[in-house]
């Protein structure tokens, strides 16, 4: 096959991963509706609280019996035995845990979010393997790594969050994450193959270094690592502000707020991410530094994308240190690994397309 071919061949890929995708997108939106809906009704003033009654220890049993066969809604609030008693949707402390989704067991709606979840899945999947294919047959086209490039870049980066999330959904049950990855993946994709497109070419001879292969290939794992990351700390907030909310236990969204994890979890899930991601980044700032000694004769030369990058890690360790530090909120801190990730789009959108510097000659 000639280059034009393949690389005809990589786009046809790319646009069948977006139109996939896509389908993906609306199966998990489709997902989180009907998971909702499932939903019962938040316990409010109609239903009492149970009196704090002590109970002796030799009735213990029995009344574990009894509350166990009562209906849901009487005398407990509406849910399965076993579940956590902040949770009166039915998320019990295992599905807490596991970040599953919790279904009325009888309920159309329930068994319609089930159906809807598995497509969208499969259909992740096979967009993971178009986006890859894609990639591969961009490296056939000019005999290079893809990574030469904005476009390549997006795309390496947005395969490296399709398939952390894919292999993601085989261990736990994160179908109520598929919306928050998909949505900007394909923003990623779709600027990809329209503002950021750049046609195969060989690269310039500065370019042609294993550094290249290195120093890329690990900015682009720890861009993907940082996406997911970003998508589980703005679920985090979102969970977290629905929570504080005057009629949080009495909303529409209060029912599809439960069907995401606690609040809890999903910010101390969105800060394992960051860890994984944070060393990623700072060795990708030191390879860049060994990469440009070789290219340019010195380590740091004050070009653009070395200062965003340097700004990006800044940012990122104060989010970490305002983590670990007691007085500071988990809600200020996750708004500034936010603002990490706002860095990454500033310094691979406009720093790309609108500042000249050493990098410039990579292309768009």
């Amino acid at each position: 096959m000639t280059r034009e071919t393949l690389e005809q061949y990589s786009l046809v890929s790319l646009y069948s991963a977006l139109a996939v995708l896509t389908l993906a997108m609306f199966g998990y939106v489709l997902y989180l509706a009907r998971a909702a809906a499932s939903q019962p009704e938040p316990a409010g003033a109609a239903v009492p609280e149970l009196a704090d009654v002590a109970v002796p220890v030799s009735a213990g049993a029995d009344v574990g019996a009894r509350l166990a066969t009562e209906p849901v809604g009487r005398g407990v609030r509406a849910g399965w035995a076993g579940t956590s008693p902040d949770r009166p949707d039915g998320v019990g402390t295992d599905a807490a845990r596991t970040g599953s989704v919790p279904m009325d067991p009888v309920g159309g709606s329930a068994r319609g979010a089930r159906r809807a979840a598995g497509p969208a899945r499969m259909l992740t999947w096979l967009a993971t393997l178009l986006v890859g294919a894609s990639i591969i047959l961009r490296g056939l086209s000019v005999n290079r790594p893809p990574l030469g490039n904005l476009h390549e870049f997006i795309a390496a980066a947005s395969f490296v969050v399709l398939l952390g999330f894919s292999v993601w959904t085989l261990k736990r049950n994160v179908d109520w994450l598929g919306a928050f990855v998909t949505a900007p993946v394909l923003l990623m994709l779709g600027s990809a193959t329209t503002f950021w497109y750049t046609e195969a070419a060989q690269l310039l001879p500065s370019l042609r270094s294993s550094w290249l292969v290195i120093h890329v290939s690990v900015a682009t794992i720890s861009v993907g690592v940082f996406t997911l990351a970003a998508t589980v700390s703005l679920a985090y907030l979102l969970v977290d502000r629905s929570d504080r909310l005057p009629t949080a236990g009495t909303s529409r969204a209060a029912r599809l707020r439960r069907v995401l994890p606690p609040a809890a979890e999903l910010e101390r899930l969105g800060y394992g991410l960051h860890v994984i991601a944070f060393p990623l980044w700072t060795f990708t700032l030191i390879a860049g530094a060994i990469w440009a000694r070789q290219a340019w004769a010195s380590y740091w030369n004050w070009d653009p994308k070395e200062v965003w990058t340097f700004v990006i890690w800044v940012v990122y360790a104060a989010y970490l240190h305002a983590r670990a530090t007691t007085g500071i909120s988990r809600q200020k801190a996750t708004y500034l690994a936010l603002a990490g990730f706002a860095c990454i789009i500033l310094n691979y959108s406009i720093v790309n397309m609108y500042f000249v510097g050493q990098h410039s000659y990579s292309g768009v």
